[in-house]
């Protein structure tokens, strides 16, 4: 009889109550979520919390026996430390499953102040071997480490057999050129880190011009990428743009494409994975519950028979529908190199 294959648990973005909402119907086990302020990520205008709908969402979440993750994952800045500090409050006492945190400060201060709170390494914490993870571990009591998207499959099964804690890694959504935490890209162009602001192009920055008839997108004036009339255009990020390098003009870093693992079920669950994060509390509350009924049915379908497991052509079509360049890749899982 074939060994059933350990639950993996699957996160979701929300960004909104809608997409709480449809998360939650669509399957999601838990989802993750940030406050109206610079203590989150994906602190953008018309998304995010208020106190009302946080209490709302978490308590619609734990009558369907499921789990709200608080994001507190930027950087606390000097002098302002308090504001950090009392958003972990805020979640604690409005009944948070967990909390996602990067700054060491924070995470001190998390486990002195609740020591029955549950703390998970941002991605932004950076914790690429499992010597980073085990000191996490031990200084602040976490109890999951949520992974960069630059590691191989050979990389994650080595940290997952040696770590602690739990490992969460990204199976869907736009992928980072980057160890998450350690770019300094936007800063160059922006003047603002990404893990000061949580966002590589912040709106700020943003311009927008018409060129004889092309669409130029740039960031604080440095031209990001030039569109022919009626071509798509995509938010402007450095990394992403299009440059001439030796009179070729292409992407020079990184095309526009999302991580999709769903392929990668089977190894991730046997490797240990616990749980399989969705990028994308920025996307519309379609895409939540999109992305989410899809790999809801792959890791139920893995789960009930993992022998048999197959991607179906209807997931991938799901899927690629709202992929980020219409496009996706197995990203770093599949990196040829060691």
């Amino acid at each position: 009889m074939t060994k059933p294959t350990p639950k993996m648990e699957l996160v979701a973005p929300a960004g909104s109550l809608a997409a709480l909402k449809g998360a939650l119907e669509a399957g999601a086990d838990a989802v993750y979520l940030g406050l109206r302020n610079a203590t989150n990520a994906r602190n953008f205008a018309g998304l995010n919390f208020s106190n009302d709908d946080l209490k709302t969402g978490i308590a619609l979440a734990h009558r369907m026996g499921r789990k709200v993750l608080f994001a507190i994952n930027t950087f606390a800045q000097p002098g302002r430390d308090h504001e950090w500090q009392t958003a972990v409050d805020t979640a604690c006492g409005l009944g948070a499953d967990a909390v996602i945190l990067a700054d060491p400060g924070l995470l001190s201060y998390a486990r002195m102040r609740y020591p029955a709170l549950r703390l998970h390494l941002s991605v932004q914490g950076s914790a690429t071997h499992a010597d980073a993870i085990a000191l996490m571990h031990r200084e602040f009591g976490i109890s999951r480490v949520v992974l960069p998207r630059v590691l191989t499959l050979a990389e994650i099964e080595k940290i997952t057999r040696a770590s602690p804690v739990d490992i969460e890694v990204f199976g869907f959504g736009s992928l980072c050129v980057m160890a998450e935490g350690r770019c300094l890209l936007s800063s160059y162009a922006t003047g603002d880190s990404p893990n000061n602001k949580g966002v590589c192009s912040p709106a700020h920055a943003v311009r927008w011009h018409d060129s004889h008839g092309h669409l130029e997108a740039r960031l604080n004036g440095l031209l990001i990428d030039r569109y022919a009339p009626g071509e798509p255009a995509a938010y402007p990020t450095l990394c992403k743009g299009r440059f001439e390098v030796q009179d070729q003009l292409d992407h020079a870093l990184e095309e526009p494409t999302s991580l999709n693992a769903l392929g990668l079920l089977p190894q991730l669950a046997a490797m240990g994975v616990r749980a399989i994060k969705i990028e994308g509390r920025q996307r519309s509350p379609a895409y939540v519950r999109d992305v989410v009924s899809t790999l809801r049915a792959a890791i139920d379908s893995l789960q009930t028979a993992p022998d048999r497991y197959s991607q179906k052509p209807a997931w991938q079509a799901t899927l690629a529908r709202h992929a980020e360049g219409s496009q996706t890749t197995q990203g770093a899982f599949e990196r040829p190199w060691k």
